[in-house]
């Protein structure tokens, strides 16, 4: 006898809210005329500074603290362009006086996989210690906690959310730095795979490759051309590598330093 013929099927799921809001964010960034500039970077200086250190600092907020860095002496990486109202011709650019990290954060809840993105004001003042802290919660704290805001956002009806996204992509309040960000941050290094290039509303977005066993990392940098050109962010990316190697690797070595310090017996009196 014949096999039975297969017949296939089709099934269909609710677009959640929280897909919604990815779908905006990504929308919106079509509009900018974003282009990728990587560099490869010798980081095993740095990666063995991290081994030796006795307080676990992770790679993103490694990266989160050398870019700001680089940011502090470049102001146009805090800078972003303003459009004029009703979408007519850009008027001007607008520059933070200090950077806003926006971290790209995947979490499963309520059985799904979720993309969130947390902010953090001047990362660059910070030490590694606080901001991997913010890293940890980030990743581990109830979501209703840590992104309460954008739980809030995925609520509001699309057209309504587009709207106040566009509307704060284009503010020059000293708020939108703080809504948006200044800088993002998106990495698959942990699950060993590398993003090359992934939507965002920022000005400029950064990811890395994993390790290789010889110390070099693929590190790419995405920007917004309208506000600057390749050359500018390559540059970028030079002062970020010398910035990983040179002070964000001084500040590891002097955990482990401080680390030995406090486990040291003082002497009687």
């Amino acid at each position: 006898m014949p096999p039975t013929a297969h017949r296939p099927f089709v099934t269909t799921s609710r677009f959640t809210a929280a897909r919604g809001c990815v779908s905006d964010v990504a929308l919106l960034a079509r509009a900018i005329p974003l282009f990728p500039v990587e560099r490869g970077m010798q980081l095993m200086p740095l990666a063995e500074a991290r081994t030796d250190a006795v307080v676990r600092i992770g790679w993103a907020a490694i990266f989160i603290k050398a870019y700001a860095l680089v940011a502090r002496e470049m102001p146009v990486l805090r800078t972003w362009l303003v459009h004029g109202l009703a979408g007519g011709l850009p008027r001007r650019l607008a520059t933070s006086s200090e950077s806003v990290a926006t971290l790209a954060v995947n979490r499963v809840a309520d059985g799904e996989d979720r993309l969130f993105w947390a902010r953090l004001a001047r990362p660059d003042a910070l030490p590694l210690t606080a901001i991997q802290a913010f890293v940890t919660d980030c990743a581990t704290k109830p979501v209703e906690e840590i992104f309460k805001r954008q739980l809030e956002l995925e609520m509001v009806p699309g057209v309504l959310r587009r709207t106040i996204l566009r509307w704060n992509m284009n503010s020059t309040s000293r708020k939108r730095a703080a809504r948006i960000g200044t800088f993002s941050l998106s990495t698959l290094a942990g699950l060993g795979a590398a993003n090359r290039f992934h939507p965002t509303i920022c000005t400029t977005s950064l990811s890395y490759a994993p390790l290789a066993a010889d110390g070099l990392c693929l590190v790419t940098l995405i920007a917004d051309h309208r506000v600057l050109d390749g050359a500018v962010a390559a540059r970028a990316l030079a002062r970020l590598e010398e910035t990983l190697v040179g002070d964000v690797a001084h500040e590891i070595r002097g955990l482990q330093a401080v680390t030995q310090a406090a486990a040291r017996p003082t002497a009687a009196a």
